[in-house]
């Protein structure tokens, strides 16, 4: 921007600040439309003081014009990334959503702190707002997720620029119990956790292992009509394994292949809440397939882990530490680790042998048949 039309611009702007107490608010209205004009006609070019006393403008103008003028000036600065900061906030934060809404949805000036503010503060409808943005953080969805109603969570989950913590995630799936598409879209994010993807399962329809298991067109199979198999396919689906599982899987195979896994590491994954790496470890330590493991690690009662540890030889507290990173991640209520030690320490090798020979048999008589 030249310096003439920079000076042009201030002197202008200075004019209208000291007239602002004497207009009428149709005057105010067509004062903020210039003034608009004005600003994006060299928004790109603008110093960062030239911007501020926009700034300064926009927001005594904004106490005085109505609704329907604050929304239109919310919709033209929206999509403009160097728009006045405090005056986007100003927007954002109005308790009409009609004025909020452009710039809770568009605005690259609302940083997280902001957004996080407003899902905490604000109405339903703000947060509706946000959850549309193109890009939004895990910070951010962690307060949609907690405070959102239906609506909010399903605009959420469906936003390809959504990211989730894990505690969102475990959040999502606890919401979706009885609701089909929601935990549909929830089961087909690349990001879920394993094991929330197979907590998922567990809780789900019919409806959902069918959908879950059918996402992927190449691997698109007739649906069986039996829960465990459906259970069994959903579970050991590749559409189902995360990069971030991949990964694991990949870690713990080169362990073993260097001799290098052992229970300590196991315990170690374990108490550091790492599924993929201790189911993982479980499995080739215990020497099963990982499905087979998984499948053993998750179910509700303990004794699934209890077999494969006593069939790999581990002691009583490399058992506690993945009953306990069980315990966590699922969210349940926490296992009876007394009688489990107890059980533990009764149980003897050849029994547990039988049983994991029970669980291979399981697994691949449905395939046979």
């Amino acid at each position: 921007m030249s310096s003439k039309s920079a000076s042009t611009a201030e002197g202008l702007l200075d004019e209208l600040q000291t007239t602002l107490a004497h207009g009428t608010v149709a005057r105010r209205v067509e004062t903020l439309r210039r003034v608009t004009d004005l600003f994006l006609s060299g928004a790109v070019d603008y110093s960062h003081e030239q911007i501020e006393l926009f700034d300064d403008v926009f927001q005594c103008l904004m106490k005085h014009i109505e609704t329907s003028a604050k929304a239109l000036l919310s919709n033209r600065l929206a999509p403009i990334d160097t728009a006045p900061p405090l005056t986007i906030r100003a927007l954002a934060f109005d308790d009409v959503i009609e004025v909020a809404a452009p710039v809770l949805s568009r605005s690259e000036r609302l940083d997280d702190e902001a957004l996080i503010e407003a899902a905490r503060n604000k109405s339903q409808a703000h947060l509706m707002a946000i959850s549309t943005r193109r890009v939004l953080s895990d910070a951010v969805t962690d307060v949609l997720v907690l405070r959102g109603n239906d609506e909010v969570i399903h605009s959420t989950v469906n936003n390809p620029g959504a990211e989730f913590s894990e505690s969102g995630f475990t959040r999502l799936v606890d919401r979706a119990k009885g609701d089909d598409n929601l935990a549909t879209c929830i089961g087909l994010r690349p990001t879920i956790p394993r094991h929330l993807y197979l907590r998922l399962i567990a809780k789900a329809s019919m409806t959902v292992r069918a959908r879950l298991e059918t996402a992927n067109p190449q691997q698109a199979r007739e649906v069986p009509s039996a829960v465990q198999e459906a259970t069994r396919r959903a579970r050991s689906s590749p559409s189902a394994i995360t990069r971030e599982t991949a990964i694991a899987y990949a870690l713990v195979k080169s362990l073993y292949e260097d001799g290098r896994l052992d229970e300590h590491e196991l315990a170690a994954f374990a108490e550091a809440g790492k599924f993929d790496e201790a189911n993982a470890a479980m499995a080739a330590l215990a020497n099963v397939p990982v499905s087979i493991a998984e499948n053993m690690m998750v179910e509700s009662r303990s004794e699934g882990i209890m077999i494969l540890a006593k069939v790999s030889g581990m002691s009583w507290s490399t058992v506690k530490a993945i009953i306990n990173m069980r315990d966590h991640l699922s969210g349940t209520e926490p296992t009876d680790i007394q009688f489990c030690k107890d059980t533990y320490e009764r149980l003897r090798p050849s029994t547990a042998q039988q049983v994991l020979r029970f669980h291979r048999m399981q697994q691949t008589a449905p395939s046979a048949a």
